[in-house]
């Protein structure tokens, strides 16, 4: 395989998930201090789960969810609305080569582990892991 290109079906590289990490740390780090002159945003507590960067790091997705899970919408929109705001801030403090275009979207994870934890209490599926 020649460097650079990458087999379909491979996950992130090395240096997506270390650039993804950065911004992660430092867009909680951001938000967890206000630094973005918005009350809208500044009074939601928000937690980034993950952020995952394109393979060319042009656009940096940011998977969040305000804490308690609640005013999900209203997150977002102050998030979009402080979009440049947040991109600066992040770009300042790491010092990328070229800044990323900031996305959000609510993370799912935790919806996801609680249905799988209500489908693991179902008493047919109890029975059928006891059988195996």
């Amino acid at each position: 395989m020649q460097k650079g290109i990458r087999s379909i079906g491979q996950g992130p590289s090395q240096r997506q998930l270390r650039v993804g990490e950065l911004i992660r740390r430092t867009l909680a780090d951001v938000l967890s201090r206000g630094e973005i002159h918005d009350p809208d945003l500044n009074r939601l507590s928000i937690t980034v789960g993950e952020v995952r960067a394109s393979p060319d790091l042009r656009v940096a997705t940011a998977f969040v969810l305000p804490l308690g899970g609640g005013d999900r919408d209203a997150a977002l929109d102050a998030l979009n609305r402080n979009r440049s705001s947040l991109r600066r801030a992040v770009n300042r403090k790491l010092a990328l080569k070229r800044s990323p275009e900031l996305r959000f979207e609510i993370d799912g994870t935790f919806d996801r582990m609680n249905e799988t934890d209500r489908l693991f209490d179902l008493q047919s599926v109890r029975r059928d892991l006891e059988g195996s």
